[in-house]
């Protein structure tokens, strides 16, 4: 293994007038990628990125790696991995979302457009306000140990925002319609050795 490399980071400008010389990498769910993502992206989620390290270090040898996802949090991570495996990648600031926001397109396949998806990140939200709305009615309704539930659910987060990752993300992003179909990814690797 080299030597860790330091991830950097790109503006949505920097982005926007060299995207024609990137290789781009979105790490977000099938799901959220089909919602809308940077012309010419790449989808492979942020943990199948092992199984892409091949792929992706030959991509790199050939045009700069750009990695990105919602907000940027995931591709931060993305690009540390790539960095301790030696393989240069740069993050998008803000994302997505700050690329939509500066009001850059965004590329939506027809075939995906009639199916929205929701956002991780909605995901999280509903299912923890939806746990915490159950633990509490069924703690006033059935037996007072069931607000342990609600507790729980705070208290994962707190750790949450403590530690900066989300075990309820990771358990999201495993139900089908966030994971990619097999032949999808074999196709995305497949086309990233042709870069």
């Amino acid at each position: 293994m080299t030597s860790p490399l330091a991830p950097t980071t790109l503006g949505t400008d920097q982005v926007r007038e060299r995207l024609h010389e990137l290789t781009v990498i979105d790490v977000r769910t099938p799901g959220e990628y089909a919602s809308g993502h940077l012309p010419g992206a790449l989808n492979i989620p942020l943990d199948h990125i092992r199984r892409a390290l091949p792929e992706l270090r030959h991509a790199a040898g050939r045009r700069d790696v750009l990695v990105v996802c919602a907000s940027g949090a995931r591709s931060e991570n993305a690009c540390a991995l790539l960095a301790e495996q030696g393989i240069p990648a740069a993050g998008l600031a803000g994302g997505t979302n700050g690329w939509a926001a500066q009001g850059y397109d965004l590329h939506r396949p027809a075939a995906c457009a009639t199916r929205a998806r929701w956002s991780m990140e909605r995901q999280v939200r509903f299912t923890a306000g939806a746990v915490v709305l159950l633990g509490l009615l069924l703690g006033l309704l059935a037996h007072p140990a069931f607000q342990l539930l609600s507790a729980g659910i705070a208290g994962g987060l707190v750790f949450s925002a403590l530690t900066d990752t989300c075990g309820m993300a990771a358990v999201l992003g495993k139900l089908p319609h966030n994971r990619p179909r097999a032949a999808g990814l074999d196709a995305t690797l497949a086309a990233l050795r042709c870069r």
